[in-house]
């Protein structure tokens, strides 16, 4: 007997509302929680109507104390709960970060695996949308270099059903970094039933002979579009959403790598200490010998996020990255 699977029409942050319902529906101890979360449905709506669905034991609003919010949340979880805490910006995130990096991400190996810390923090990251500095950063290499904790970033509604959930089933925390510029600017089919994508696994969205451009969440748009302008020059590329930040996928950057010997590395964050720096790391551990010319980066400058007037000049762009596959093609 074939099993169809029904699917509907999602935005991206239609499909993690319905993740997040999927989870309360089938598990007890999931519980949803941030500033504005409950009556207001969420900054972006993001929680809107689970209140109201769910009652407000299961999805409740906190006070604006960020480091409280992840506090509780490690305490929950220790005590069998499944939290998931809504940062209403990844930059608001900083006064919370000593309790992610000395609690949250330490507790399994602090207590040799007699508690784990199964939360998920929910942060809106990133430019594009003329929201104010702190508002619009992307600092996810703060959270890459933090052992203990996972690190995921959809860039299309499927995958970020998919993605919530396994994040919400996983036993220890996980960052999961939802981009701003991408929340109703796509859709997509999302089945309605539950389902799970693998955390730490990337997924090839083009494939090419000439060059790998490597992407991840509201850059993968924009890696894309830059493929297709190539590929009207008769340039192939692979192109590669990571999806997983932490840990990275280092055999899809190595096997893509030493099939096309060329490598771009998009993202918005900027230059200095971003994660396409271990994403050149990666390519020099794995694959030195395949390539053809040096890896190129397409990313934000190392300023902070510009006001709205020079916002885009900030963000990497089709025409940039379509340079920067030139430059390694031509070298």
């Amino acid at each position: 007997m074939i099993s169809i699977t029904k699917t509907k029409q999602l935005t991206l942050i239609q499909a993690i509302t319905d993740g997040m319902r999927t989870m309360l529906n089938e598990k007890e101890e999931v519980v949803v929680l941030g500033e504005d979360v409950g009556k207001n449905g969420g900054v972006f709506r993001a929680t809107d109507g689970l209140q109201e669905e769910f009652g407000e034991k299961r999805v409740f609003d906190t006070p604006l104390s960020e480091s409280g919010i992840i506090g509780s949340s490690i305490g929950m979880a220790i005590n069998g709960l499944l939290p998931v805490a809504e940062i209403q910006f990844l930059g608001f995130i900083y006064p919370a970060y000593e309790q992610i990096m000395t609690h949250a991400t330490r507790m399994r190996y602090r207590t040799k695996g007699a508690f784990t810390v199964p939360l998920v923090i929910r942060a809106p990251y990133g430019a594009g949308v003329r929201a104010p500095e702190i508002h619009s950063d992307s600092m996810e290499a703060l959270f890459t270099h933090m052992p203990g904790i996972k690190v995921v970033c959809p860039s299309n509604p499927h995958d970020a059903k998919g993605l919530l959930i396994s994040a919400i089933e996983d036993p220890d925390p996980v960052l999961f970094l939802e981009p701003l510029r991408l929340y109703r600017a796509v859709r997509g089919d999302v089945p309605e039933e539950k389902y799970e994508i693998e955390i730490g696994k990337g997924k090839y969205l083009r494939e090419g002979d000439d060059a790998t451009v490597i992407a991840w969440g509201a850059m993968v748009p924009i890696a894309m579009k830059a493929a297709e302008q190539a590929a009207e020059k008769g340039i192939t590329c692979d192109v590669i959403d990571l999806r997983t930040l932490y840990p990275i996928d280092k055999a899809i950057i190595a096997e893509s790598v030493q099939k096309t010997g060329r490598c771009v590395v998009v993202h918005e964050a900027p230059a200095t200490g971003g994660l396409g720096n271990d994403i050149i790391s990666i390519v020099n551990d794995t694959s030195f010998l395949y390539m053809k010319s040096p890896i190129e980066r397409v990313t934000g400058a190392d300023v902070h996020v510009p006001f709205w007037a020079l916002e885009e000049h900030n963000i990497p762009t089709p025409a940039r990255v379509l340079d920067a596959i030139h430059k390694v093609i031509n070298f």
